[in-house]
C-alpha cells in the first residue's frame, strides 16, 4: 500500500465506529451550515410557494415534482415542511382561504409524492403546534398582561390540521386526540377558542366519521364545566352548546362552516380530479394517533413502509370487550315493541329484526347509517339492510324518502350495496311476473335459498313507492340504467309495464331536483329543464346496444301523446340513447 508523503508507513488505520447515515453525517460532525445548493433549493421552493394560488396550483405542483426529481427527497421534503409551517405559524390571524390553499397543496403532495411526505409534515406540524401551545400557557401563567397576538401561531396551526383532515391527509383519530388534549386540563379562554376553530372547520365531518368518539368528547367537555355554571364564560357556554348540537345532529351547516368553506369545496374538486391527470401514490389518510407521533423516535414509525418498529400494539393497547348486563334501560320497552312489529312484518331472522329496529328508531338517515355500521355485519349480512329497507319503503301508506336517503348514503360508502340494489330490483320484477329476469343461474340459486319476505300480493302503492325509490337511486348514481339489461322491453306484462312507466316518470323528475319529491301530481313536475343531468343518466345505457334499443322502444310507446315536461324529458332521453348508440360498432 502506498503512503502519502510525510506520513509514517507504520500508521494504523482508524478503528471503524458506528455507522452514520449520509443524511446525518454533517450533523454528527457539528457542521450544521447550509451549503450553497441547499440555500438555492430553499430560495427556489420559497418562490414557488409564494406564487401559489388556486389558479396556478397545478403548475406549481408540476414544478415541485421536477424539484423532487433533481434533488434528494429528504432535502426537498424537510425544506417544504419548514417553509409551510413557518408561513402558517404567523403572528397574525391568517385568512381561512390562505390556510385552505396550503392544506390542499399538502394533500396534493401526499397523493403525488407518497405517504412519506405527509407523515413527515404532520409530525412536524403537530410538534410545532404543541410547542406554541405550551409557550402560550407559560406566558399566560407568568404575566398578567397578555399581548393581542399571543397564540396566533397556535391558532393558525390548528386550523391547518383541521383542513388536512378535511382533505383526507389525516384521519379523525388524530383530530380527536388533539381535542382530548385540549380538554385534558382546565378550560381556558384560549383552549375554548381552539376548540371552536376545530368544530367550525371539521365538526360535521367528525360526527360522520366517528360519532361514538364525539359522544365521549361531549361527556369529557361536560365533566370539565360541571359546577361552573355561574362562572362560565359566554364562549365556553357556546362551545359546549355547539358540541351538544353537533352530537345530536341539530346544527346547521352554516353554523359550523368557516369562512373558507367555498375554498374547501373548490379545492376538493381539484383534488378529486388530480387522480385522472396524474399517477396517485396515496389514497388513504394517515391513521396515526397523537401517542404514535410522540413515540415515533423511540418505537419507530409503523405508518411508513420499511421503517423500523419496536412496539407491540396488542400489548400496549389491549382491547377490552364490553360486557352487556345490569339493569335494563328505559329504551328496552320500545325496542321490545319494535321487535314484535318486526316479526309481524315478516322479519324472520335476527339480522333482519336488528336492521328493522335501527331503521324504525333512528332520528334521521345519517343516524340510521351510523347505527347500522355499529351492528358489525359481514358483507354478506349487509345485503339484508337493503332488503329490509326496500320492504319497509314498499309498506308505507305514502312514499317516505327516508328509506331512499338511507340507501343512497350506504351506496356512497360501499359498492357492494349497489350490487344488492340491482339484485333486489330483479327480485321485484320477478315478483311482478317477469320470471326470466336475472338469468337461469340466478333464478336457480333463489329457488334453493329463499330470501323473500313472503309478500302475498303486489299492491299499486308498493309498486309506486319502490318505483320512486329506484328512480332516485338511478338519478343520483347509486345504480345505473344498466340494471335493466336482462329486461325485454318488447314483451312486458301489464304489472311490470305499469311499474316501469312510473319509474321512468320519477326518474325524469329526480334528474331535475336536488331532494326527493313527496308527490307528483300533474302540477308537481319541476319547472327547470336541465338537459345535461338527464343526458348523463341515459348516456350510460347507450353503451349496451340492446338495452338502448329497448329503452327507446319502451319510451316511444309508453309516453306517446304526453305533453309538457314528460314530452321534453322523453325526447332528450331518446336523443341521448340514439346518439350514443351511433358510436357502438355493429357486430
Amino acid at each position: 500500500m502506498e503512503t502519502k508523503e510525510g506520513e509514517p508507513s507504520g500508521a494504523q488505520p482508524k478503528a471503524a465506529g458506528r455507522y452514520i447515515p449520509p443524511g446525518l453525517r454533517k450533523q454528527a460532525n457539528g457542521d450544521t451550515n447550509e451549503t450553497e445548493e441547499q440555500l438555492k433549493l430553499t430560495r427556489q421552493l420559497k418562490g414557488l410557494i409564494n406564487r401559489m394560488s388556486e389558479q396556478n396550483i397545478a403548475t406549481i405542483l408540476d414544478s415541485i415534482e421536477d424539484v423532487y426529481r433533481n434533488h434528494r427527497r429528504h432535502d426537498v421534503t424537510s425544506t417544504l415542511t419548514n417553509l409551510i409551517i413557518d408561513g402558517i405559524s404567523s403572528h397574525s390571524t391568517l385568512l381561512d382561504s390562505y390556510v385552505v390553499l396550503h392544506a390542499a397543496f399538502i394533500s396534493s403532495l401526499h397523493k403525488l409524492i407518497g405517504t412519506a411526505f405527509a407523515a413527515f409534515f404532520v409530525q412536524n406540524a403537530v410538534s410545532s403546534y404543541e410547542q406554541h401551545l405550551a409557550l402560550v400557557e407559560e406566558k399566560s401563567a407568568n404575566s398578567t398582561e397578555v399581548p393581542e397576538d399571543l397564540g396566533k401561531e397556535c391558532s393558525n396551526l390548528i386550523v391547518l390540521l383541521s383542513e388536512l383532515y378535511n382533505f383526507q391527509v389525516i384521519s379523525c383519530i388524530l383530530i380527536y386526540d388533539i381535542i382530548r388534549g385540549l380538554l385534558h386540563k382546565d378550560l381556558s379562554e384560549f383552549r375554548v377558542e381552539l376548540l371552536l376553530k376545530l368544530l367550525r372547520s371539521s365538526g360535521q365531518q367528525l360526527r360522520q366519521d366517528d360519532p361514538m368518539a364525539l359522544k365521549d368528547i361531549v361527556t369529557l367537555a361536560q365533566s370539565r364545566v360541571t359546577g361552573q355554571a355561574d362562572t362560565m364564560s359566554s364562549r365556553t357556554r357556546f362551545m359546549t352548546e355547539t358540541l351538544n348540537n353537533l352530537k345530536n345532529n341539530k346544527i346547521k351547516k352554516t353554523a359550523t362552516q368557516h369562512q373558507g368553506g367555498d375554498a374547501v369545496e373548490r379545492m376538493k374538486k381539484f383534488l378529486s380530479g388530480l387522480g385522472k391527470k396524474k399517477h396517485v401514490l396515496a389514497h388513504e389518510p394517515l391513521r396515526v394517533t397523537l401517542e404514535d407521533l410522540h413515540s415515533a423516535e423511540s418505537k419507530g414509525k409503523w405508518w411508513l413502509i420499511g421503517a423500523a418498529w419496536g412496539g407491540d400494539p396488542l400489548a400496549d393497547q389491549p382491547h377490552e370487550v364490553p360486557q352487556h348486563g345490569g339493569e335494563p334501560e328505559t329504551g328496552d320497552v320500545s325496542t321490545a315493541a319494535l321487535l314484535k312489529l318486526a316479526r309481524k312484518q315478516g322479519m324472520n331472522t335476527d339480522i333482519r329484526r336488528s336492521v328493522f329496529v335501527v331503521l324504525m328508531s333512528s332520528d334521521d338517515y345519517l343516524d340510521a347509517c351510523e347505527r347500522l355500521a355499529q351492528l358489525g355485519l359481514t358483507e354478506v349480512q349487509q345485503r339484508e339492510i337493503i332488503r329490509v329497507n326496500l320492504h319497509c319503503c314498499g309498506n308505507e301508506k305514502s312514499y317516505n324518502p327516508y328509506y331512499t336517503l338511507v340507501c343512497q348514503h350506504l351506496s356512497q360508502r360501499s359498492h357492494s350495496y349497489k350490487i344488492t340494489l340491482q339484485f333486489c330490483l330483479w327480485d321485484f320484477l320477478r315478483d311482478l311476473g317477469e320470471s326470466s329476469v336475472g338469468g337461469v343461474e340466478v333464478i336457480k340459486s333463489l329457488k334453493d335459498n329463499d330470501v323473500g319476505f313472503d309478500i302475498k300480493s303486489m299492491s299499486p302503492l308498493r309498486m309506486k313507492n319502490v318505483a320512486k325509490a329506484y328512480a332516485w337511486w338511478i338519478a343520483k348514481d347509486c345504480c345505473t340504467l344498466t340494471i335493466f339489461k336482462p329486461v325485454d322491453f318488447t314483451v312486458l306484462k301489464p304489472q311490470p309495464h305499469t311499474f316501469l312507466k312510473e319509474l321512468f316518470i320519477q326518474l325524469f323528475i329526480a334528474s331535475q331536483v336536488s331532494s326527493p319529491m313527496l308527490s307528483n301530481g300533474s302540477g308537481d313536475y319541476p319547472s327547470m329543464r336541465n338537459r345535461g343531468s338527464l343526458e348523463e343518466i341515459f348516456l350510460k345505457a347507450s353503451r349496451i346496444e340492446n338495452l338502448g334499443l329497448g329503452l327507446v322502444f319502451f319510451m316511444s310507446n309508453t309516453f306517446k301523446g304526453e305533453d309538457g315536461f314528460l314530452t321534453w324529458a322523453c325526447s332528450v332521453a331518446k336523443d341521448t340513447l340514439q346518439t350514443g348508440m351511433d358510436h357502438i360498432p355493429r357486430i
